[in-house]
């Protein structure tokens, strides 16, 4: 009789870790199966044979604070083009520093500096929003390997720069959005 029972309530317990395990395994499956998003890349005809292409994809640093990485490529008449990456904090978060560059750097250790160019996006260039920054990424976007993540590191004007993760695929978006000049 206690055989029986306790043959009867393993039965139960296997029965229960059986599904549990099933679940968990279905569970994951459906994550590495999963999707990946869609890259959302927008081109706006500015003028006759100028078009942009641009990405928008928010981001947090080290604090959690949230920042917008807006890439993007204007393709002129002429075939000239420049893939650009702007970055906006929140007013009163931070202060860019402009005299020092952007740092990116890969997992595996390779870094790249880049001078800040938010000159260009200012009418007054004397007074520039100080939590906007842009960067001029055409000559580093292509040695960026897409399947490995970066680190933006931007320098501020107070005691701490501002770190970025970059996952791999928004690189590779930006790599498609820096070669479409490359198509016409």
């Amino acid at each position: 009789m206690l055989k029986k029972y306790l043959h009867r309530i393993w039965s139960v317990i296997f029965a229960k870790i059986v599904t549990i395990c099933l679940l968990c395994l279905f569970w994951i499956a459906g994550l590495l199966l999963a999707m990946p998003a869609q890259a959302k890349i927008w081109h706006t005809h500015e003028a006759p044979d100028q078009v942009v292409y641009q990405s928008r994809q928010a981001l947090k640093d080290q604090h959690r604070n949230s920042w917008q990485a807006i890439a993007f490529n204007r393709v002129r008449a002429d075939g000239s083009h420049g893939f650009k990456l702007r970055l906006v904090g929140f007013p009163g978060i931070t202060s860019i520093d402009r005299d020092r560059p952007l740092v990116i750097t890969t997992s595996l250790g390779k870094s790249f500096s880049v001078a800040d160019n938010s000159s260009q996006i200012f009418t007054d260039a004397t007074a520039p929003e100080p939590n906007i920054a842009q960067y001029d990424l055409m000559p580093i976007v292509p040695k960026l390997q897409a399947a490995i993540p970066i680190k933006l590191q931007l320098p501020t004007l107070g005691d701490e720069d501002i770190r970025l993760s970059i996952p791999p695929a928004l690189i590779d978006e930006w790599q498609t959005i820096a070669a479409r000049g490359d198509e016409s």
